[in-house]
């Protein structure tokens, strides 16, 4: 998989949040766009995604499974996303809620084995409204990790993560992400160390 960013502006009303955006994001590797609160980051994120139009420029998916550039109906299901503006369904129970998840999203993983691997097993049938916040991103990044997609997006991966949870999104990382395009956002190096390529958003101003 690969995404080509070619002269890519977002603006909101007659304000710029970036402009010629020329980039080049490859599979296998992993990438964290930084920048300092409010310059862009998620916003570039959600563009890429495709949940955000952008303004100028374009944005290429290629694939080499698939021919030619993928139509963005087959981009998303090619895509996973943990952010802090994308909801759980609070009614829902953490087993209803990976249930749910596979109607969009192939997992690799059965039920069982998600929640244990998050450390989730003792509240499969709580809802979420009763979740901690930190619970709540546990089963975020479970939902994500285990998507059969070839591209993983992180915004802030580790908001309201203890030092346990840390460590599990680390474990996520090293046997779970092997094989995809990474794109993490943050202002935390403990977020994205593993990142070889740094895109720093505030250059693009």
């Amino acid at each position: 998989m690969e995404i080509k960013l070619i002269h890519l502006g977002k603006r909101f009303n007659r304000e710029w949040i970036f402009r010629n955006i020329d980039y080049t994001f490859n599979s296998s590797n992993c990438y964290a766009i930084t920048g300092s609160n409010g310059s862009g980051k998620s916003t570039l994120l959600q563009v890429i995604a495709g949940s955000m139009m952008h303004n100028e420029g374009e944005i290429k998916y290629t694939n080499q499974n698939l021919p030619d550039t993928n139509p963005s109906e087959k981009i998303f299901k090619n895509i996973a996303i943990v952010a802090p503006y994308l909801e759980l369904i609070e009614e829902m129970t953490a087993g209803e809620m990976i249930q749910f998840h596979r109607i969009f999203k192939q997992l690799t993983n059965s039920d069982a084995e998600i929640l244990q691997t998050i450390g989730l097993t003792h509240a499969e049938n709580k809802q979420i409204r009763y979740f901690s916040s930190g619970m709540k991103q546990r089963l975020k990044l479970g939902l994500a990790f285990f998507s059969n997609t070839e591209i993983l997006l992180l915004d802030e991966p580790c908001t309201n993560l203890d030092n346990a949870g840390i460590e599990l999104y680390h474990k996520l990382i090293q046997c779970h992400s092997q094989q995809k395009l990474v794109i993490v956002c943050s202002n935390d190096k403990t977020e994205y160390n593993f990142c070889k390529e740094i895109i720093c958003i505030e250059k693009y101003k």
